[in-house]
């Protein structure tokens, strides 16, 4: 083991001489200003990821865009949205990788999320993408509103409920997706008793171990393939266990659930997946199904729990925000026995205020895309190479005061009805945008509206100011975990 630390240290050591020799000054060959080593800074700092590309975004406000290295690669921070709408959007076959390095052994990464084949991602994410159509939303949506409900019945149970108000969160949100997979656990009385919250906890919370292998990845993806490291290997063995029980149990009884495994038992009784248009064909084998239904908690428990997190934070912040949100929910409590997919849709005041917490705390703070051909941004003229990273740095465009007027103010009416038409176009990111938007958007929404109106039906928040200074360093999310607000029943007022 310590032979093996030594090479490491060596290998890393001098992979860092090496590209941060390469890509010195080519971006000042080419009249576009260079930023410093975004890489060092994040893995030496204390922030994320999206904090360091805000620093370098704002250094330089009159700039369209900023060069900076990026692992072993050339990177260009996007500052223009023509060329944010035209890497994600417009020229989508220069840009529709990720960037993201994966091992073939690490059968969990093989997901729409991550996968960098396109003719694979478009195959697969085209027989998953029915999943979140407003009809099979409805139809689970009972899964939901019966996790919201034992949600709050399991904070009311609980003593300590303002000690970690985000585990709270998280458990729901674990419970959740969980449930909407694989169907409620009929053995248990709450379904906050999820099987799966150790797992989503180490998947979505940052790590030394998890930050090293994103760091390798971007810095040697050589490296990183000898290694055989994998992304999330940690967790193959008991969840592709879980999907292949559950799989086996539901063929016999053969009830429908409306949830996430049916969806699969149905692709796999259809046979071989093929895209029509290239001839590509796929098996929809038990680890390739499972690879996806990981997506989803890889995707959607720690950043629906964030989104929910910060808007608890900010209206716990905003006393009169607060109050609106109050009377929106009581009054769609007061006129239905159950919170459904419809009802829920109809809370606009809610909605506006989760978009505004999107807004003001992105649950993803940047996103890449790899270059697969050379081309050309359409603002700049500038030339991007097959292998050069185009970066679009989300938290700071949503920060940014040229888009959004008094950026660090919390303001829902933003996105009230009349106003939605003067957002900037591809100005605004929680969930992407383009081909490769996340496919369980609308989902997401549904479960944090959901979880949001039963918590505040039940509690108010003692009024606290949140003024972080900084967040949790994570390559990916925007997290503050540790912060802390004030739950209190409203029955007790």
């Amino acid at each position: 083991m310590l032979f093996v630390a030594l090479a490491l240290i060596v290998v890393i050591s001098t992979a860092l001489y090496v590209y941060k020799n390469s890509h010195k000054n080519y971006w000042k060959k080419q009249n576009i200003v260079e930023y410093g080593d975004v890489v060092r800074k994040f893995v030496l700092g204390d922030r994320s990821l999206g904090e360091v590309y805000k620093e370098a975004y704002d250094q330089y406000p009159g700039e369209k865009h900023i060069g900076v290295p990026i692992g072993n690669k050339t990177g260009l921070i996007l500052k223009d949205l023509q060329n944010v709408q035209s890497v994600l959007a417009g020229d989508f076959e220069s840009f529709y990788s990720r960037g993201i390095v994966t091992n073939e052994n690490d059968i969990l990464s093989d997901n729409v999320l991550f996968i960098g084949d396109y003719q694979r991602w478009k195959l697969i994410r085209q027989k998953i993408s029915p999943v979140f159509t407003s009809a099979k939303l409805k139809n689970m949506c009972y899964i939901i509103e019966r996790t919201a409900s034992d949600f709050v019945d399991m904070l009311k149970e609980s003593e300590n409920i303002n000690d970690n108000p985000f585990a709270a969160l998280y458990t729901y949100t674990t419970a959740s997706i969980g449930a909407s997979l694989f169907g409620i656990d009929t053995q248990v009385r709450n379904t906050m008793d999820s099987p799966f919250l150790e797992m989503s906890r180490q998947v979505g919370e940052p790590s030394i171990a998890s930050n090293f292998r994103f760091f390798v990845s971007n810095l040697s993806p050589t490296l990183f393939k000898l290694l055989k490291l994998k992304l999330l290997g940690d967790h193959e063995d008991f969840f592709i266990g879980v999907v292949k029980k559950v799989l086996s149990s539901r063929r016999s009884e053969k009830v429908p659930v409306n949830d996430f495994i049916d969806m699969v038992i149905e692709l796999q009784n259809a046979g071989t997946m093929r895209d029509n248009s290239s001839g590509f064909e796929l098996e929809p084998t038990d680890e390739l199904l499972a690879a996806q239904a990981f997506f989803f908690f890889l995707a959607g428990t720690d950043t629906s729990a964030n989104t929910m997190h910060f808007t608890l934070l900010e209206l716990a912040s905003n006393p009169d925000i607060l109050k609106r949100v109050h009377k929106e929910v009581d009054k769609a409590f007061e006129s239905n026995e159950k919170i459904t997919y419809d009802v829920i849709e109809k809370m606009e005041y809610l909605d506006m205020v989760v978009n505004e917490a999107m807004r003001k705390y992105p649950p993803i703070g940047s996103l890449q895309r790899e270059c697969m051909k050379d081309t050309v941004l359409p603002v700049g003229n500038v030339k991007i190479k097959k292998g050069m990273v185009a970066v679009i740095p989300v938290f700071a465009i949503h920060r940014d005061e040229n888009y959004y007027p008094n950026p660090d103010v919390f303001d829902p009416e933003r996105f009230a009805p009349g106003n939605i038409d003067r957002l900037p176009k591809f100005g605004y990111l929680p969930f992407g945008e383009g081909k490769r938007i996340c496919i369980g958007a609308r989902y997401a929404r549904l479960q944090v509206k959901a979880g949001l109106a039963y918590l505040l039906h039940s509690y108010t928040l003692r009024y606290k100011k949140y003024s972080p200074k900084h967040f949790e360093k994570s390559f990916f999310s925007l997290r503050d975990s540790k912060a802390k607000y004030e739950l209190v029943l409203r029955e007790s007022l």
